[in-house]
């Protein structure tokens, strides 16, 4: 059921990633929901997902 929400997290993550602040906000969420283990994926996906975007890239604070 974890890694449902994970995959869950990036779907939601890839659909808003048109609006910065949005993006920032369910990256704020996921944090606060997924493990431990879930969120070190998650900075890595987002690493990648990220890396021609810049605009999205101040997001990964919330994930420290």
């Amino acid at each position: 059921m974890a890694r449902a929400m994970l995959e869950y997290t990036k779907t939601i993550l890839q659909k808003v990633s048109f609006d910065a602040k949005l993006f920032a906000k369910e990256v704020r969420k996921a944090a606060k929901r997924l493990l431990p283990s879930e969120i070190e994926e998650l900075r890595i996906w987002l690493i990648a997902y990220i890396y021609d975007k810049p605009e999205l890239q101040q997001s990964l604070i919330y994930l420290n």
